[in-house]
């Protein structure tokens, strides 16, 4: 989803809309029971993969990512589990757009860099689910901002 500098109330619409199909598996080979073993990070994390040397995004800035998101899990490699999303999106920062983790992960980063973020379920959607991610679930993210204006 690429949209120029803020959300619309339409544009949120159409992202929760995204995020809840793709919890709907398609009829997919998996025969399990359908539960999800939900885990957490121990505490938020945010890492560099690739520094940015573009404009830094602030508070009040609308930033362009592109990103993959997955369910945090203990055993899987680098923490990532089932694969919920990824896409490109764009927000206004300190708006509430995007959950917590989110948002807080991406604040700092500069055009053209990269970042890991483990998310705690407090930081993401908490009690709630949301599509494809369980209630209380962990999320990683790998984020790659593109612009900011």
């Amino acid at each position: 989803m690429t949209f120029k500098p803020s959300f619309s109330a339409a544009s949120v619409a159409v992202l929760v809309a995204v995020l809840s199909l793709a919890g709907c598996g398609g009829g997919g080979g998996d025969s399990s029971s359908g539960t999800t073993a939900v885990a957490n990070p121990a505490q938020f994390s945010a890492t560099d993969v690739v520094l940015g040397t573009g404009t830094e995004a602030a508070s009040g800035k609308t930033a362009t990512v592109t990103y993959t998101g997955w369910l945090y899990s203990d055993t899987a490699t680098d923490h990532k589990g089932t694969q919920f999303d990824a896409g490109t999106f764009t927000f206004t920062l300190g708006q509430n757009q995007v959950i917590a983790g989110f948002e807080q992960g991406v604040l700092g980063m500069k055009v053209g860099g990269k970042r890991t973020l483990l998310i705690p379920s407090s930081l993401g959607y908490g009690a709630t689910a949301n599509g494809a991610i369980p209630a209380n679930s962990g999320l990683v993210f790998d984020v790659a901002l593109t612009a900011v204006q």
